[in-house]
């Protein structure tokens, strides 16, 4: 089986991915790029800052009492940084297809 060799580019956006996306796990994000989650682990621990994008819990309102300015606030803001994650990983994602996408129509000799 041939050794597949990707860009530095295209390890740094992966590991984007992955650290952007929140409660994102190796092998969701790898099993989506079509790597191994092995050689996902290795490209953060190498291109990684440390730090992830933590999992929203919940964007939906207390039920049983009124919401107070300051719960609402707070509920909203989370779901643009939701929102704003979703953006980021779908622009990511746009890209490494985009550039996968070139690389394979490069590659067909038909």
């Amino acid at each position: 089986m041939a050794r597949k060799n990707y860009t530095d580019e295209f390890r740094r956006q992966a590991v984007d991915l992955y650290e952007s996306t929140p409660g994102a796990t190796l092998r969701g994000i790898a099993d989506d790029l079509g790597i191994s989650r092995g050689t996902l682990s290795d490209w953060v621990k190498t291109f990684g800052t440390g730090s992830t994008t933590t999992a929203i819990t919940s964007s939906k309102p207390p039920t049983g009492r009124p919401e107070t300015q300051a719960e609402k606030v707070a509920r909203l803001e989370a779901r643009v940084a939701e929102l704003e994650a979703d953006k980021t990983k779908i622009e990511t994602e746009k890209s490494i297809l985009r550039q996968a996408a070139k690389y394979f129509a490069g590659e067909t000799n038909w």
